[in-house]
């Protein structure tokens, strides 16, 4: 059995290290937070997690899945918002019982990490910033972070952790990636940013701590170049998030002042207001986020480094599969690993191979994704199209399959689900043009 040195115990990193420790594993876990476990959880940052098939799967393999969802709110579809108050709920399937589930991270980062600790070779240790990584030696350096930070800044010697192994799961600006960034020769990476950041809100429980709107469904109020969305959580409250444009006319840096705020809310989610007594002061003090998607190549280093989750394919929300594709790398690196034994490196390489391309895939439905969410939910054409989807999905069942399902509701590599939704779109054009051609024949064949 190896020894693993993994930077970073979010989401990924907890359920990774349960799926290693279960192959009997030496695991040792570092984070620079503080334990989540503790209520050390930095707020304004926290977009809610979309908790569907692919996430499930993973769980389901280690035993954690009807634990996580008892803490879930399952959500069959879209409740959209017209600036007139109008509403329109858009089921995400055509089976009802098919739904994403809204669940909040610290709940489900504190579930992962305890699921690790219940294996006696896991060791997780926080307050643990990485510095740099030696590629060669599979060993981490460490600086203390928070509060110990300060209180051993003058006696402790740098920290070393040594592996037979070491995995980022440490984000988008993973350490891990930077060193490789450095140090392997063709390291191939790139990133880029929306023109739109983020900014988190609440609307808060009724006094009888009930959900003030729909609480089973994901709201949307679709504003053409911008949107707020908003996920129920089990206190009754929703986290709300503003999609907006940094810079414009009407975007985060024109609107500062109290008065322009609640202006722009007032015009544009009037519904929403009345539900949200704490927007002012969240709007001040929560931090406006960025939105990147991150691609890089390769994702390992010889049988001593790798990578796992948003360490090597960050992408943007808007298809709600961050998490879920990050727990997916879980369960096909912990296949490859048990597949390839001994030859670490080949297991890693095919996890690189089998990954890569899915991931590529994602970031690209991720931005389209943005586009539909903004823009078009509120048309009348866009629902048409999805009735439609779900009428050929019941006509044809198991041939015609919406990409959505496809993404959400299903195992079908990420790539290979658009490479199919291309194709069933061309032939159901096709089709449609060859109805209406035969309409106007036959209505030319009749005329007098």
């Amino acid at each position: 059995m190896a020894k693993f040195v993994l930077i970073g115990s979010g989401l990924a990193g907890g359920l990774l290290a349960t799926y290693l420790a279960r192959r009997g594993h030496q695991v040792d876990l570092f984070e620079r937070r503080a334990d989540p476990r503790e209520g050390n959880i930095v707020g304004g940052r926290s977009i809610n997690l979309a908790l569907s098939t692919r996430g499930i799967y993973a769980l389901e393999q280690i035993g954690l899945a009807e634990e996580v969802l008892q803490h879930a709110i399952p959500m069959p579809g879209r409740m959209i918002h017209e600036k007139s108050g109008e509403l329109h709920f858009s089921p995400y399937d055509v089976d009802p019982k098919k739904c994403i589930n809204s669940i909040g991270r610290a709940a489900l980062n504190t579930t992962v990490i305890e699921a690790a600790l219940r294996y006696a070779n896991v060791r997780v240790h926080f307050n643990h910033r990485c510095t740099e990584v030696d590629l060669e030696e599979a060993v981490a350096y460490f600086a203390m972070s928070g509060v110990e930070a300060a209180e051993s800044a003058a006696t402790s010697p740098a920290i070393t952790a040594r592996g037979d192994a070491v995995i980022g799961v440490d984000g988008a600006f993973s350490a891990v990636r930077q060193s490789m960034q450095r140090k392997v020769d063709n390291f191939q990476y790139n990133e880029s940013y929306l023109a739109h950041g983020y900014k988190e809100l609440t609307i808060p429980p009724a006094p009888d701590g009930s959900w003030r709107m729909e609480k089973n469904a994901l709201h949307i109020w679709p504003r053409k170049s911008f949107m707020m969305i908003a996920l129920p959580n089990p206190d009754g409250s929703f986290t709300c998030t503003l999609f907006w444009e940094f810079e414009g006319p009407r975007s985060f840096s024109t609107t500062k002042s109290d008065e322009e705020v609640y202006r722009f809310f007032q015009e544009e989610f009037p519904d929403a207001v009345p539900l949200m007594p704490a927007l002012l002061e969240d709007y001040r003090e929560n931090p406006t986020g960025s939105l990147v998607t991150i691609r890089c190549a390769p994702w390992y280093y010889k049988d001593k480094v790798a990578l796992v989750g948003d360490a090597a394919h960050a992408v943007v929300p808007f298809y709600g599969q961050g998490m879920n594709a990050a727990f997916e790398d879980c369960v096909v690196l912990d296949d490859c690993l048990n597949e390839f034994g001994d030859n670490r490196e080949h297991g890693f390489a095919e996890y690189f191979a089998r990954r890569k391309e899915n991931a590529d895939a994602l970031a690209d439905l991720a931005v389209r994704n943005f586009i539909e969410m903004r823009d078009k939910t509120a048309s009348r054409v866009f629902r048409a199209k999805k009735k439609v989807d779900h009428f050929l999905e019941a006509a044809l069942p198991g041939i015609y399959l919406p990409l959505y399902t496809m993404v959400t509701f299903t195992r079908i590599p990420y790539a290979k689900a658009a490479r199919r939704a291309r194709v069933q779109d061309r032939i159901v054009y096709a089709a449609a043009l060859a109805i209406l051609v035969a309409v106007a024949i036959v209505a030319w064949a009749s005329s007098p």
